[in-house]
């Protein structure tokens, strides 16, 4: 008949045409038909499919950002330019977790190498702050500022793994700045419910509360002044090579306009003005650093993850320790033996974390014996397989770590607030087709960080500095200080066996990061679950009354509304404080897992969030 499909639809022809088939032919058709009504299934294995990735891709916490580093990939770039380009965007259409002026790590796998690395882009609390000053001011405003190091670590990782220029790189975050984009209606009830305080801010209000008002949900949202900030740093870049620098000074260049420059000096100008303690020396003093990660065997995989000043990647590696014990593959997933162990092993490597964990170059971390397996075979005696234990004093990981020695029990002075606030973050994985592999994790600290926008940047802050990331105790390790750097919950994760990359992952939810984190882990080590249905699956999260630094605190155990009644009533019968929460509430992981069959990466994203994966 020479009529392709749409000349046979618009003839009125298909039906006709679809009589004069054999039987066999219409398996795609009537009751038969995979999408008819009758076939369909009564519940889905996961919200979202898994996202072939041959090429390469990124999953990050929305589409926009997701598409905007797979843009980089499919322009020739690799992994570190796609998850600087990601973050770029991250920093426009998710503003209350991230930012430029934020903190966070990177895990980067260098494929041919076969090396793992560890960044750090964390900022120190400013020269002139007052340690004994009221913590409440540490919440939010111009004294609850930490020196800004997320630009700094998207230079670090263009500069040793990227290819692309910074101009390309921010190409699409100018665009969604400048232009605007439709504003995604939970970032609408989140500057609704943050009303209140970005009011306080002229700056911020500027920006977040057009006209007085929270902007509508799927409203046109721009930054104009975050758009121009993003133009200097890239125009700085191209002055730069326009003068004959090859690419490496070139990025030097936006770096220091941003941490030197006028960027820099608007900053400072804004803090003093304001009454902040930050200046032009504390910016000119930070680098990003790299350094080795953390690590532990699983089941005969080698995890890395987040050194300190993250306090997730100790955690999460302690954890696995502790459950490697158990045979958690012989447990029925649907059991409570199988939660109640998860939950006790984050009991137990908390209190050990946050005995010790603080900034190396203030306090001595025995992050060898806090990352043994011995240690791990002694504090696992805490675990009674069928009773919740009540939340312990820190083990001696100093006894099991040769570069120190024992110190006595710690005992703290409480002051006055010792409540632990909470923080909001994003995490993003990315992987190219060289096999490079980048996960990347960053933070504003808590929702919408310091509030405040410094001055005509159009860049929010984080308030590194608030208590949880510091410790509300004189005397711990972990106290806030002047150019101490404060612990984040951060912990992007590599898993590789034998070497070769099986897992990139990492997810946001400050307190919770390295417990949702571990339980994804353990769905797909133990559990053999397919990348989609282990981030999809149930989650829990401890809560600790007043903080984890505190022995005895009470703990809840906060569980997505999905699990069974039975394991809910199991874990009660234990003896843990349960408390139902929603469905999806906890974390928000984006991940890779290089599939067993086919040898090629498969994504996964959060329905938790706005989390999105584009493969090409």
């Amino acid at each position: 008949m020479g009529l392709d499909r749409r000349e046979l639809i618009a003839a009125g022809l298909i039906g006709a045409l679809a009589a004069a088939l054999p039987a066999r032919a219409l398996a795609q058709s009537g009751s038969r038909a995979p999408d008819a009504p009758r076939t369909g299934s009564a519940s889905v294995a996961a919200h979202r499919v898994e996202v072939p990735m041959p090429h390469g891709g990124v999953t990050a916490g929305h589409p926009l950002a997701a598409m905007a580093g797979t843009r980089m990939l499919m322009q020739g770039g690799t992994a570190a330019d796609a998850v600087v380009a990601a973050m770029a965007v991250m920093n426009v259409v998710e503003p209350w977790a991230s930012s430029a002026g934020g903190n966070g790590f990177a895990t980067c796998l260098d494929r041919k190498a076969g090396k793992v690395h560890a960044l750090a882009f964390t900022g120190g609390a400013p020269r002139l702050l007052d340690p004994d000053g009221d913590p409440k001011a540490l919440d939010h405003g111009p004294k609850a500022l930490a020196v800004p190091g997320a630009f700094g670590g998207w230079i670090a990782l263009a500069r040793r793994f990227g290819k692309l220029p910074l101009s390309t790189l921010l190409e699409p975050a100018i665009g969604y700045a400048r232009d605007g984009h439709p504003l995604d209606a939970s970032i609408a009830m989140f500057i609704a419910r943050a009303q209140k305080t970005l009011a306080l801010y002229p700056t911020s209000a500027a920006i977040f509360l057009p006209g007085g008002q929270p902007p509508a949900p799927r409203s046109l949202f721009r930054n104009p002044d975050l758009a121009r900030t993003f133009q200097s740093l890239a125009d700085a870049e191209t002055q730069a090579l326009k003068g004959g620098a090859d690419r490496d000074r070139a990025l030097q260049a936006a770096y220091d306009y941003f941490y030197t420059g006028p960027i820099a000096q608007e900053f400072a100008r804004f803090s003093t003005e304001t009454g902040g303690w930050l200046r032009l020396d504390d910016l000119a003093a930070y680098q990003p650093r790299w350094s080795d990660p953390v690590t532990t065997n699983y089941r005969g995989l080698d995890v890395y993850s987040s050194p300190l000043t993250s306090r997730t990647g100790i955690e999460m590696c302690e954890q696995l320790n502790l459950v490697e014990g158990f045979d958690l593959s012989a447990l029925p997933t649907d059991s409570p033996q199988f939660t109640h162990l998860l939950i006790e092993a984050i009991r137990v490597a908390k209190a050990d974390v946050y005995k010790y964990a603080a900034d190396p170059k203030f306090a001595q971390t025995p992050v060898e014996g806090l990352l043994s397996k011995r240690f791990a075979a002694e504090r696992r005696k805490l675990i009674d397989p069928a009773k919740a234990g009540l939340y312990p004093e820190g083990g001696n990981a100093a006894a099991f770590d040769r570069a120190m020695l024992d110190r006595a029990q710690q005992r703290f002075a409480a002051l006055e607030d010792e409540q632990t606030r909470g923080g909001d973050t994003t995490s993003l994985s990315a992987i190219d087709a060289d096999g490079n592999a980048i996960a990347v994790t960053t933070t504003v600290g808590g929702g919408f960080g310091t509030f405040l926008v410094m001055g005509n940047s159009g860049i929010l802050f984080n308030n590194g500095l608030r208590l949880g990331s510091t410790a509300p105790y004189a005397g711990h390790p972990n106290k806030v200080a002047p150019g101490k750097i404060a612990l984040l919950g951060n912990g992007p994760t590599i898993v590789l066996d034998k070497g070769r990359l099986k897992l990139v992952f990492g997810s946001p939810g400050g307190e919770t990061i390295g417990q949702t984190q571990f339980q994804f882990l353990v769905n797909i080590v133990d559990r053999g679950m397919p990348i989609q249905a282990a981030i999809e699956a149930p989650r829990f999260a401890l809560d600790a009354d007043p903080n984890f630094y505190k022995p005895g605190a009470a703990l809840t155990v906060q569980a997505e509304g999905r699990f069974p009644d039975t394991v809910l009533q199991g874990l009660t019968a234990m003896g843990h404080r349960i408390e139902k929460v929603g469905p999806y509430a906890i974390g928000s992981v984006q991940g890779i897992l290089v599939d067993g069959a086919s040898g090629l990466p498969m994504a996964g994203a959060d329905p938790r969030r706005m989390g999105y994966a584009v493969g090409y």
